[in-house]
């Protein structure tokens, strides 16, 4: 096999859920060696399953999937499993083989100076490695779920939303390795500035035709063709709309006047049937969720938060910061610091009410989205998630609020742990709005959530009248917000 020919092959692959979801009929598509490509589609199209397609986690249900002999595949999916947070990560990087590793502590010396994790003092290096999976913060996380991957020295590397929780260091930093990375690569994100740095086309999972379109180019390329086709699509039928209409006004008319105009008005219905066969189906892959509000809690107070002191983390040890800082109805807060800094820990003793030196005023609700959804109830229903932080519960609302997050009746009595990603945070959201907090707490809310609905994100956030604290870092996102103060734990 060439170094140019396909060394990954899908031949009319079909495969659907359990639940009778299908992902993919009759696809066929090739990816060649050294390639670098993005995967796009809506969320919960099916990328992540395409993922373990392709690592053979999971079997196809028709067609055929071949992959060139001896080719090493790695995974560095979304999140670290809740399963793995409790161990060292030592055992961490041990579960990345299949066999035991006698210089693995070597190994992992050197990978986390790749992915720019290591300790700064050579003398902590070993206690660190004892370090508990689930202390670190979520950009950290995302760092490991990198590491554990290139650990593994793969022919092919996956990533799966690698630039989630990373700061803006981070991001540059793997951007730089992924340019110089000589194999293969497929990634799936919504970050556009950072896809558009390494990769050179794009996988697209349509969603309607359950198909693989292949495209050139990069990101925004890719999106104005897929929107001027959408375009295209709508006028076509938008066109013969009208002409339907106009045959059957001419079929009833003649059809009315008897004789030989009888077969004049059966030749206009024909037409109009044929009209209607040549009607295409607009893709759904530019459903976008509807705008909408965040509804501010009844007589909020006019003072919402005070911050006397909160914890920073400076080479993996903490440290107290006194400050005198008021948060006001209607102020939104930017909070901002490299990752592991301590954003994280901040938000969630606020969220918690268990703050030492922190104190939400009493009788403010607060909304809490939280990065890795852990305080979602993955056993639940969407539709038993959304019903129970309602004041007065009514299904209409409920339902209403719901599909405007494109939770709708196919989704709406499935567990929460088995949504995507991105189908987990548009619930968050849609609780956020079903909830009517005074005090949001945002931790990184862009993770996961596709490109198309950021912008309405952005508005909902942007007009909210409540108190809001943000942690995000999508320069893109937070330019679209009113944020009128900042909390920069990084000068502490």
């Amino acid at each position: 096999m060439s170094q140019r020919e396909g060394f990954i092959n899908f031949n009319n692959v079909s495969f659907e859920h359990v639940d009778l979801k299908p992902i993919l009929h009759e696809a066929s598509f090739s990816v060649r060696r050294g390639a670098k490509l993005t995967l796009m589609g809506q969320n919960g199209a099916g990328k992540s399953t395409l993922f373990g397609l392709i690592t053979g986690v999971l079997k196809p249900d028709t067609g055929k999937i071949s992959i060139a002999p001896r080719t090493s595949i790695a995974t560095a999916k979304q999140v670290i499993p809740r399963s793995d947070l409790d161990l060292t990560l030592r055992a961490y990087f041990e579960k990345c083989f299949t066999e035991k590793m006698y210089n693995i502590d070597v190994k992992i010396d050197e990978i986390l100076e790749v992915v720019n994790l290591a300790p700064k003092k050579a003398s902590v290096a070993s206690e660190f490695k004892d370090r508990i999976v689930g202390s670190f913060s979520g950009g950290q996380q995302a760092r490991l779920l990198l590491a554990s991957a290139l650990i593994q020295n793969p022919d092919v590397l996956l990533l799966d939303e690698p630039t989630n929780n990373l700061d803006r260091e981070g991001i540059e930093h793997l951007t730089k390795f992924l340019k110089e990375y000589r194999k293969t690569v497929i990634v799936i994100s919504h970050d556009a500035d950072f896809l558009n740095a390494f990769t050179e086309g794009v996988l697209y999972l349509n969603v309607q035709t359950r198909n693989i379109e292949r495209y050139t180019g990069d990101y925004h390329d890719v999106v104005k063709e897929i929107a001027a086709q959408v375009e295209k699509e709508r006028r076509k039928n938008a066109q013969l709309e009208k002409d339907i209409l106009a045959n059957k006004e001419k079929a009833n008319y003649f059809a009315h006047k008897g004789g030989k105009l009888r077969l004049v008005a059966k030749r206009m219905r024909e037409k109009v049937e044929e009209h209607e066969a040549n009607k295409v189906d607009v893709r759904r892959d530019d459903k976008t969720i509807r705008d909408f509000t965040i509804p501010t809690q009844k007589d909020l107070p006019a003072k919402v938060l005070h911050l006397t002191s909160y914890k920073v983390i400076r080479d993996h040890v903490p440290k107290k910061v006194t400050c005198d800082f008021s948060v006001k109805r209607n102020d939104h807060v930017h909070i901002v610091g490299p990752n592991g800094i301590g954003k994280t820990t901040l938000l969630e003793s606020l969220a918690s009410g268990h703050a030492d030196g922190e104190l939400v005023e009493q009788g403010v609700r607060i909304g809490y989205y939280r990065q890795d959804f852990s305080n979602l109830d993955f056993d639940q229903t969407v539709y038993d998630c959304l019903l129970e932080v309602m004041d007065v519960q009514l299904q209409e609302e409920m339902r209403s609020v719901a599909a405007g997050f494109l939770l709708t009746s196919d989704v709406i009595h499935t567990k929460i742990g088995l949504l995507s990603e991105g189908q987990k945070g548009l619930v968050a959201f849609a609780r956020l709005v079903l909830l009517k907090p005074g005090l949001l707490i945002l931790d990184e809310p862009t993770n996961h959530i596709n490109f198309r609905h950021i912008p309405v994100i952005a508005r909902a956030l942007d007009k909210f009248e409540g108190a809001m604290l943000l942690v995000s870092h999508v320069p893109e996102f937070t330019s679209q917000i009113r944020l009128n103060e900042t909390l920069e734990l990084g000068k502490a």
